[in-house]
């Protein structure tokens, strides 16, 4: 790394010591080039020492000895004659002590008894030694150091000098010695220099007013600042207006609205870069400027983030970046790495998407390390939005992931992390275990292990496969694992899915675990985590009755010889006692306590810990005394049991009243609480207590979901007796049945509530990763996205070439153009290694390639579930304008469990795009992808009414906003017979061909649901649809399903078909304002980005 200095826990660079010492040790290798250094033979002498020095100790010797030898040159003798010290009669050599006084520095050592020298050499008439003494100031001075307060008046010279050196190294030391205080000082005479005549000022006058805003604000404010910045940025020299770039960066990841407006200034800045219209001076390798170019490529991703209006003029200057970027040396994969970032970053556009996604092939494809390493980190920006480009690089990915490079397989592991999906969820965390089990680094152990807790928890295709992998996690990182996720697991063994008709699967889930736990017994305590251990004792002290391996008697006998390995001294107090409970409720379901079990409990009766102790005194006490109570006290399978809890104390009554008959003395308030007795009287006052004593309403059902709950007490009511027996599963002999138990109802319908406003939701995921779905659909169902067809797809090839210039359309393809097309090559014989490696790969990718895999994999079996009918859409009417388009065909018969369905190719019937739209327009706006830019009949103001017009075809204003429709803006844009349109004819059409209803259940809308890759989400604040059955029925008369509405929380859903194979799912919810109203938000999902957009446009003009 860089040297750097520290004294009193501050550091600094000097980066010119460092170039120093670089020059130095060059020359050390190389003797004879040492006479034009002019350096002492004690200088030479002292970095030759400090290079061989073996150890630490002998590196103080020799800087003591330096130290010594450095006071004795820079002290002033006392004498009775003026005899004046070394810096006063040589100063050549005093550049050469102070940088010798550095290495004292750097090395650990004090040197402040030469910083009064530097000072004084900062006041220099040679430029040579101002620069030098600024340095060791700059490098050696803290923060609080009085002598900084002696350069201000120094440094006011300089900056008023006509010598540019002066200046410029003044500049150079202001932004490292100047504190807050001394910038009012300063900064007049810094704000002057904006307009010097050389750009080396100009250019260091701009970065050191920045550095004043920095650590003064309330001097240079930041309205200033913006206004300099934006002269800086116009000024004739180059390098003025890169180093202006440096600020505006800063100050746009502060805040990004002053900057707005810069977009087309930063765009015409980098076209002139890339065209080649800077000075040769500025070239690196024959690129123009990389710097420069990089620097704006980022100015322009903070800028276009989230705005489509300010991203929608870099789109054609990025795509032009890099295509002149491309040149193969590394300046130019710097500049497309930073357009690829900066393209994901903005609003996003399809095209430009594809051309980032060709240059990061480049990059995997490439054979060096650094440039691979980019390529996995810029596909990963890619896939966390848009997954689909990942399927290209599914072989390189995975000789990524088996590279010997450490650094490359991290990234790799945080690309299949964010690339995660219900598909290839077991693939990805077996990669990742594998990876976590291997590795030593305690940093990547704990984000390996929050990464799988994360893809777990989310992802998980089953609940037997998510206690499998969670105790796996134990097992290999169970010291970095949270305390919640063993909570999370515990609640789910205990919950299950919350439904009674999944009873036995309940308890099948269980009994697997407790088979999982009773295996880990044989190992030995010193292997087994602390999160572990806990977790198999809970486990096991819970339903160790289920097992069909082990009898509750060697269960109960293995847990105490687990206890006695050690002898408890390596398991920490909280395990301990886990186990011992765990003992206590095994005894208490045997019905008889065994030798074993009764020595444990006699040895912890004598423990340390008063909690482990007082368990056990109290269980020897019920043992003895009453063991008829033990199985209530213990009772079977009554975790998710609510405690009773008596708020009022009222089983002290009889005691309370005997001590007072004896003569006891009744509670009295204590004098010396003032505020409690106020409070005391007032609510005496006012009739009413003072402290709500009244109790929460009791829960109805534990929280279904398979996370959802909060562990009970170890003892509380049993209900898991009705349960267990229902099932057909023997309870222990010691199992009775508890009075004290109340019967817990399964779960409602498919809600949930928001943990942050606390209302009901509509659940739209589930531990399954399914919408809808009530009892989810398994990972052999889990739906993929449909394949998007190439005839449907419009067809835009780039952005045009060279001549064509860009945002210019594609040409349409020749009717003869396939015949000329040569055959496809033979493809030759795969290897081995190759077939494995493509079978990782369709694991690995599974969920987000929409074609098919590499290797084709064995076809699913068929589900269960029986097919549901679905009634075939009404044919589409042929639209009145001539010529005519062929009439939509019926919509065929359509089983929604078969997969194979949504990934048919879609109609032909798309329209090609006009010649005038733009290629690099955003993706949800859809307004030109199925509308007809026809003329609608006038109304003439005649007494008879015209005729109503056709909604198909509307003209659309190529100068207006294309998102004031879709983002609730303005209605000027709008055209003006859209509303009247509407208003006419309610029933939605597409590309000519009506909507018709879908008529699936909830259960079949949840994979639908995630298979749709288009949203367009639209909220729209209404008067006329204030309830949600107005909602409902506005669905139903555009031609949609009503498939369920939840009136609890005022949501719904419904589905639609566009000409057989286009599906359109709708989700809305209704919340009224205060003011009279409500507020609609609707979710319109659908594999057509085209229909989602027009239906949004739709929806939110009939709403309003």
């Amino acid at each position: 790394g860089k040297p750097k200095c520290w004294k009193n826990g501050f550091y600094s660079s000097a980066l010119a010591l460092s170039e120093f010492s670089c020059s130095f040790l060059f020359r050390l290798k190389n003797p004879v080039k040492m006479s034009g250094m002019h350096l002492s033979k004690e200088f030479f002498e002292l970095l030759k020492a400090i290079g061989e020095a073996r150890s630490k100790q002998e590196e103080d010797r020799i800087i003591v000895k330096e130290v010594a030898t450095l006071k004795k040159k820079l002290e002033t003798p006392v004498s009775k004659k003026p005899v004046q010290n070394a810096l006063a009669t040589n100063r050549k050599k005093a550049k050469e002590f102070l940088v010798r006084l550095l290495y004292v520095e750097m090395l650990g050592h004090d040197g402040s008894f030469g910083y009064i020298k530097a000072v004084e050499l900062a006041a220099s008439s040679s430029i040579i030694h101002k620069r030098t003494g600024y340095l060791v100031c700059s490098a050696c001075l803290a923060p609080e150091h009085e002598f900084r307060f002696m350069l201000v008046n120094q440094m006011q010279r300089d900056l008023q000098s006509t010598n540019v050196l002066e200046t410029c190294g003044s500049l150079s030391a202001v932004t490292k010695i100047i504190t807050s205080d001394m910038v009012p000082a300063i900064s007049g005479e810094v704000t002057k220099l904006l307009e010097h005549s050389s750009e080396t000022v100009r250019k260091r006058a701009i970065v050191a007013l920045h550095r004043f805003h920095q650590i003064a604000p309330e001097v240079v404010s930041k309205e200033e600042m913006v206004e300099k910045v934006r002269r800086s940025l116009c000024d004739r020299d180059p390098s003025v207006m890169g180093s202006t770039l440096n600020v505006i960066q800063a100050l746009c990841m502060a805040d990004s609205l002053p900057f707005k407006d810069l977009v087309p200034s930063l765009v015409s800045i980098l076209k002139q870069v890339c065209e080649h219209r800077l000075p040769s001076d500025f070239d690196y390798h024959r690129v123009p400027a990389p710097w420069i170019q990089m620097k704006i490529v980022r100015i322009l991703s903070i800028l276009g983030a989230g705005d489509a209006n300010s991203s929608n003029g870099m789109y054609e200057i990025l795509a032009d970046c890099m295509k002149r970027a491309d040149v193969g040396i590394n300046a130019g994969y710097a500049i497309i790495y930073e357009c690829v970032r900066c393209i994901t970053r903005i609003y996003p556009n399809p095209v430009l998407l594809d051309q980032a996604a060709e240059g990061i092939s480049r990059f995997l494809s490439s054979r060096s390390q650094n440039l691979r390493y980019l390529g996995v980190t810029g596909l990963a920006a890619i896939v966390e939005g848009h997954p689909k480009y990942a399927a290209q690089h599914q072989l390189a990915v995975i000789e990524c992931l088996e590279d010997t490079d450490e650094t490359l397989q991290r990234k790799t592991l945080d690309l299949l992390y964010r690339m995660t999906n219900p598909v290839n969820v077991e693939f990805i965390t077996d990669r990742l275990l594998t990876f976590l089990k291997d590795t030593t680094d305690p940093y990547l152990r704990q984000d390996l292990t929050l990464k799988i807790c994360n893809i777990a928890e989310r992802y998980a295709p089953s609940n037997a496969w998510y206690v499998k992998t969670a105790t796996n996690l134990f097992g290999i990182a169970g010291e970095v694992v949270r305390p919640d996720v063993a909570q999370n697991l515990m609640s789910l063994i205990a919950e299950g899915t919350g439904d009674e008709e999944s009873e036995e699967a309940d308890i099948e889930l269980r009994r697997d675990a407790v088979e999982i736990y009773a295996a880990l017994l044989d190992r030995p305590p010193a292997k087994i985590p602390k999160v572990l251990a806990e977790t198999m004792a809970w486990v096991l002290g819970e339903y160790a009755y289920l097992s069909t391996t082990f009898s509750l008697e060697v269960i109960l006998e293995k847990m105490c010889i687990f206890c006695k390995k050690t002898g408890g001294a390596r398991l920490a107090p909280s395990t301990r006692r886990m186990l011992l409970t765990a003992i206590m409720k095994l005894v208490a379901q045997a019905g008889t306590c065994p030798p074993h079990a009764a020595k444990v409990v006699d040895e912890y009766s004598r423990s340390r810990d008063a909690d482990l102790q007082t368990r056990c005194l109290e269980f020897q006490t019920v043992l003895t005394s009453a063991p008829q109570v033990l199985g209530e006290i213990l009772p079977v399978d009554a975790s998710c049991e609510d405690v009773m809890v008596d708020v009022n104390l009222s089983f002290l009554d009889g005691f309370v009243h005997d001590a007072v008959v004896n003569g006891a003395k009744e509670y009295e308030k204590p004098e010396d609480d003032d505020d409690d007795e106020a409070m005391y009287d007032s609510a005496k006052v006012g009739g009413s207590s003072a402290f709500k004593m009244t109790p929460y309403e009791k829960p109805t059902k534990p929280t279904a979901g398979a996370f959802g709950g909060n562990m009970r007490g170890m003892g509380s009511g049993g209900s898991g007796q009705a349960n267990a027996g229902a099932a057909g599963v023997s309870l222990p002999p010691g199992g009775g049945a508890n009075p004290y138990a109340s019967t817990v109802s399964g779960p409602s319908a498919s809600g949930g509530v928001d943990p942050t406003t606390g209302e009901p939701q509509l659940m739209l995921r589930n531990v399954k990763a399914n919408v809808w779905s009530k009892g989810g659909v398994s990972s052999a169902q889990a739906p993929t996205p449909p394949a998007a067809s190439a005839a449907t797809a419009t067809p835009v090839t780039g952005f045009g070439s060279s001549s064509a210039g860009y945002g210019s359309p594609a040409p349409a393809p020749s009717p003869w153009a396939a015949a000329q097309q040569p055959a496809a090559p033979v493809e030759p014989a795969k290897t081995a290694e190759q077939l494995a490696r493509e079978r990782q790969a369709a694991a690995l990718f599974g969920g987000i390639v929409s074609q098919p895999t590499p290797v084709p994999t064995p076809a699913p079996p068929a589900p269960s579930v029986p097919k549901a009918p679905v009634s075939a859409p009404a044919p589409a009417p042929v639209p009145v304008p001539a010529p005519a388009p062929p009439p939509a065909p019926l919509a065929p018969e359509v089983d929604l469990l078969d997969m194979s369905a949504w990934d048919a190719p879609a109609s032909t019937a798309a329209s090609a795009p006009s010649l005038d739209s733009d290629m690099l327009t955003p993706t949800p706006v859809g307004l030109n992808d199925g509308l007809v830019a026809l003329e609608p009949e006038p109304i003439l103001p005649q007494p008879e009414p015209a005729a109503p017009a056709d909604t198909s075809t509307l003209a659309v204003d190529d100068n207006a906003d294309p998102f004031s429709i879709l983002d609730g803006g303005s209605d000027a844009n709008t055209p003006a017979s859209l509303p009247t349109l509407l208003a006419t004819n309610s029933t939605f059409e597409y590309e000519g061909t009506k909507l018709a209803p879908l008529s699936i259940t909830t259960a079949q809308f949840g994979p639908q649901w995630g298979s749709c890759t288009s949203t367009s989400p639209i909220s729209v604040p209404s008067t006329k649809i204030d309830t949600l059955a107005k909602f409902m029925n506005l669905c139903e008369s555009i031609g949609a399903h009503l498939v369920e509405s939840i009136a609890a929380t005022n949501e719904g859903i419904c589905a639609g078909m566009i000409g057989g194979s286009k599906i359109v799912l709708i989700h809305g919810k209704i919340s009224p304002t205060p003011g009279g109203g409500a507020k609609v938000d609707v979710m319109i999902k659908s594999g057509d980005s085209g229909l989602a957009g027009c239906l949004a446009m739709f929806l939110q003009n009939m709403i309003r």
